[in-house]
């Protein structure tokens, strides 16, 4: 039974890599429901599920996003200015969203992550119609919006992608290389947001062996082990599929993820 469960991880690894490279996300939105389903066959307590659901996952995008922003460096799809000035407010809000996830009663925990994810889907569909974009904000806009992106991401478990894709291509970033910025800055706020996790876990009486803090390490170690190899994967597509193609596809999965984390 032990050994099934690794292979799904790996399987959730490998998808999470090309979804990675393709949209410019971590792949929390697939991590966090996957980690929610498997972690009672490991043993898991109930009570420690979601935070540790969310705080793998943000370990797991650190090394997600980082495969996947490099495989776009390489293939020149980023935006430099863009990701300077959303870094700032991305690392203070994915430290704080942490502490918010600790304020929120565990039972509410996957509401409020279905909840996110479906206000960003209908986000995704609204901007495949279309509209006039806008120049970026100033920079204290920026820091404020880079801020709530990763506030409210890593209360979700997520890189930021679904937010800041869609506002970085809002505002007059090409959407390739709004996804591959979004990949830079989602690394970053993956850190911030892991090691908030890990800080309020560290005291916690009756965690599983093998975990630091929040982060379970074996589901870790199995889903990066995969993802860092096939974001290149996504990063291909990415470069070869037409724009609307790419954001159909991420507004559906995103609705349908937040339907069965709504309703399940």
């Amino acid at each position: 039974m032990m050994l099934e469960l690794f292979l799904i991880l790996l399987l959730v690894g490998s998808v999470v890599g090309v979804l990675a490279g393709l949209l410019g996300i971590g792949g929390g939105l697939i991590i966090v429901p996957s980690l929610l389903y498997l972690f009672p066959y490991f043993g898991i307590p109930q009570e420690f599920a979601m935070q540790m659901a969310l705080a793998t996952s943000l370990a797991c995008v650190v090394f997600t996003s980082a495969s996947s922003a490099f495989n776009h460096v390489r293939a020149t799809n980023f935006d430099l200015t863009a990701v300077k000035s959303m870094l700032p407010g991305v690392i203070v809000g994915g430290f704080v969203g942490s502490f918010i996830a600790e304020w929120v009663p565990t039972e509410y925990l996957p509401r409020v992550f279905g909840t996110i994810v479906l206000g960003l889907s209908l986000q995704m569909f609204i901007s495949v119609r279309g509209g006039k974009s806008k120049d970026m904000p100033p920079a204290f806009a920026t820091f404020g919006a880079g801020g709530a992106i990763g506030a409210v991401s890593s209360l979700a478990g997520i890189g930021g992608g679904s937010l800041m894709v869609p506002f970085l291509n809002r505002h007059s970033v090409e959407m390739r290389k709004a996804i591959g910025s979004s990949s830079i800055c989602g690394a970053v706020l993956a850190i911030s947001g892991m090691l908030g996790f890990i800080l309020h876990g560290t005291n916690v009486q009756g965690l599983p062996s093998y975990s630091m803090g929040f982060v379970y390490l074996p589901a870790l170690l199995a889903i990066s082990s995969c993802s860092v190899l096939t974001t290149r994967v996504g990063v291909k597509l990415a470069s070869s599929l037409p724009t609307p193609v790419l954001k159909r596809f991420f507004a559906f999965l995103l609705l349908f993820i937040a339907i069965r984390m709504l309703f399940s």
